[in-house]
This record gives C-alpha cells, structure tokens and sequence, in this order.
C-alpha cells in the first residue's frame, strides 16, 4: 500500500466563532464570512465547488450541488494559536493554555534575552510587529538593543536589523531562547522577524523562524512515521512541531512557495503524508486587517487547488482546512476562537457532511495512509475505503 495524504492548512481561515469564544474576547467572530462581506463576495470556482459554501453560509460562493466531504471542526483544547492549531489537527490536545504575557515578559525572561544579546529589550509588551519596527527601530539600529514584543497569543517576538543582528545570529539567540523557556514559561513560540531598510522605511525580511516547544504528547505525525510512512511538512509545519514527526522538510515563506512545492510533491512523491502550512492569509494580510489581501490569497489558493485536482491519484486523500481564525472585524489584530473548515477530497467522500473535532484529520490520514488507527490519540476518522 503505497498511498497519500495532503493536508493543507490555510492559516487562520475560520468559519465562526466556537461556543468558548467570548471568553477570549472573540464573540461573533466569523473570519472568512466577514472577509467575504467586505469584499463584496468572494470568487473562489474550485472551492465553491467542493462544498466551501456548503459550510456555511458565504457571500458570493454557493452551496455546491455534488460537494466533496465538507464541514467545520472544533478545537478539544484551549487557545488560538497556530502551534496548538496545527497540533489539533494532528491529534495533541494541549490540557492547558499556553502561557501568555499581556503586561510584557518578566524579569526571569528578560535577563535570558539580556544574556544571549547583551542588551535590554526595547518595547517589551503586546505590539503589533510592523509598528514596533517603524517605533523602536531607529532605537534599535542606534543601541543594538533587540525589539522584543508579544500579542494575545502565546508567544515572543524579537525583531532584529539585519545590519545590526544578521539573520543567521537573530535565528541562533531564538533557538536558544527556545531551550531555557520551559515550565512556567514554555512559551508556545519563540520567532524571529528580520527585518532591513533605510529609517522609515524599515520592511520585514523573508527571514522568519518560528521555534516552537515541543508538543506535549504524540501526534499522528509520530503514527505514520512507527508505520514506515515518511512525513513532509511544507512552509512552517515543520516549525510548529519542532520537527518532531517529520523526516522531510520544505522550505516555503510564501504562499507561492508553498503551493509550488506542494505542487511537486502531488507530481512527484510515490508515498507520504504531507502537512502543508500557507502563512499569508495570516501573517501577511490578516493581521493586518487587509481582507482584499486575504481574499487574493485566498484566489492563489483556489487556483492551485484545481491544478492539483487534475494531478491527484485515484487513491490520494486532500484536505484542505485551517487551525483558527483572524477576524477582520474583531476589536484587537490578533487570531480568533473559531471552528475551522473541512474539506476533503478522496474515493468515497459521498460529499457527506462532517462535524467533529480537529482531530480528525490526522485520524483520517493516518487511516488513509495505513489502514490503522492510534486508539490512545484523539479523533475519528471520517475517510471511508481506507
């Protein structure tokens, strides 16, 4: 048996707001209907037609009338974040939310950072990350002091010049940064924002490095692996599980990049289960509000989406889903408490609807790609012929 499975998380696409999310200041959220009533609808052929608008109700994409398995999952875990996301999705629930620091990081954390940089951090506290660079940067460049800031999210940010800490220093005082933040501080990430540029027009590099703790339990990453199936993690996958799981990685700071590599293994990989993470309609447009952005990542997704239809195997699983929301209309800039999307393209989807937890994604690709299950991890499968 030498089958396949493609998982495709579009970062931070959620469809509504889970019971819960009033308490993290998220109620109403609906990222992508919201996306989709500011732009006036969205255009997305391929997507409509595997069932996106059978998931919900949506502005311009319509219920499909022979839709792939579609429908919308749930978290089993607290928190938003795109490491406890992603982990759902492959079966680790984390039992309790990461550690968060909305008044700044505290004194044990910043003689850390001061020992590895030998500087005090500027900033110190939630930021958004463009404006810290445009705030502190010329404080920056003038004192080598690194930017260090945070959001609702578990994690910490240092934002360094490239002139001042070249890209390959910034990325070794994360990693080890990563090492001593554990216990009370074992912050879900540690990342990395290059950024260049003359004063005032500082812009981020492609050199982002997320480094994430290690997941607290095993994954279905981990299961596929214990049965001989190799495991590629495209884009920052490999990332938010520290590598763990993984025997292959594939470099991809854009989307582009992504969907490129993507579309080589689909062409190219005789056997494998592929975690494939396209950051933009996060990291570059949702945080920033930007919903014609988003709606034109969206688009590049969709296309390639159509391209890799034509390409797929008789005997190929393709999921398509997502780890949490970024509401455009939400009162902060940070990610949403949202159910995900599922869609899922395989021989004998029936275009049946499924609800459940996230998951069951990693139980269905472990199921398509072995013909097993992992009792002891959370999820049901929802692939029937595997």
């Amino acid at each position: 048996m030498r089958r396949r499975a493609f998982v495709v998380v579009a970062d931070a696409v959620g469809v509504g707001a889970l019971p819960d999310a009033a308490a993290y200041g998220d109620e109403g959220a609906n990222t992508l209907a919201h996306v989709a009533e500011a732009e006036g609808g969205l255009r997305l052929p391929t997507l409509q037609r595997l069932g996106l608008g059978s998931i919900l109700p949506l502005r311009g994409v319509t219920p499909a009338g022979t839709p792939a398995l579609h429908g919308r999952l749930a978290p089993e875990g607290p928190g938003k974040d795109s490491a406890t996301g992603h982990w759902e999705l492959m079966g680790v629930v984390t039992p309790l939310p990461l550690p968060t620091y909305p008044d700044g990081f505290p004194a044990e954390v910043v003689a850390e950072i001061v020992r590895l940089t030998g500087h005090e951090p500027l900033c110190n506290r939630p930021y958004d990350g463009l404006r810290a660079i445009a705030d502190f940067g010329d404080e920056h460049v003038r004192t080598r002091a690194p930017i260090v800031y945070t959001s609702q999210d578990s994690v910490l940010q240092i934002a360094a010049h490239d002139e001042v800490l070249p890209e390959a220093e910034l990325h070794a005082v994360c990693r080890a940064l990563r090492e001593v933040l554990t216990g009370d501080h074992a912050v879900g990430r540690v990342i990395a924002r290059p950024f260049a540029g003359a004063p005032g027009a500082y812009e981020r590099t492609g050199g982002r490095r997320d480094f994430a703790v290690r997941p607290p339990g095993p994954s279905y990453l981990e299961a596929a692996q214990a049965a001989g199936v190799p495991v590629h993690a495209v884009g920052k996958a490999w990332d938010l599980f520290a590598g763990v799981g993984i025997d292959e990685q594939h470099a991809a700071a854009t989307n582009a990049d992504g969907l490129a590599v993507t579309g080589r293994l689909v062409d190219e990989l005789d056997q494998g289960l592929v975690l494939v993470n396209l950051i933009e309609t996060d990291q570059v447009h949702g945080h920033r509000k930007d919903t014609a952005g988003f709606h034109a990542a969206l688009q590049e997704i969709d296309r390639a989406v159509s391209i890799w239809l034509r390409r797929l195997r008789a005997d190929d699983l393709l999921v398509i889903t997502a780890d949490h929301g970024v509401d455009p209309r939400a009162p902060h800039s940070d990610h949403t408490r949202e159910y995900v999307p599922l869609l899922a393209v395989f021989d004998g989807d029936e275009g049946r609807r499924h609800d459940g937890a996230m998951a069951d994604v990693g139980a269905s690709a472990l199921a398509w790609v072995t013909e097993g299950d992992e009792p002891a991890l959370p999820g049901s499968s929802f692939v029937t012929g595997s």
